[in-house]
């Protein structure tokens, strides 16, 4: 089962570990998913704050629904 995260910073922190990132973008809302070699972590947020996170970063990241 996954794991949703609430906290930011503990989504900054899990980002760094991740192996994988899908964004799922739904309206205006996003829905971040970061696999990481332990499990599946969910942080639900804006569509520009999930691009905000996810910018420079070096994992590999899959988009799905709509984009800009």
């Amino acid at each position: 089962m996954p794991r949703e995260i609430r906290d930011k910073d503990e989504f900054e922190k899990l980002l760094e570990q991740a192996t994988e990132v899908r964004i799922v973008r739904t309206g205006d809302g996003a829905k971040v998913k970061l696999r990481t070699p332990a499990a599946l972590y969910t942080f639900k947020t804006t569509s520009d704050e999930a691009d905000s996170l996810t910018k420079g970063i070096k994992t590999p990241i899959v988009e799905f629904g709509q984009t800009k």
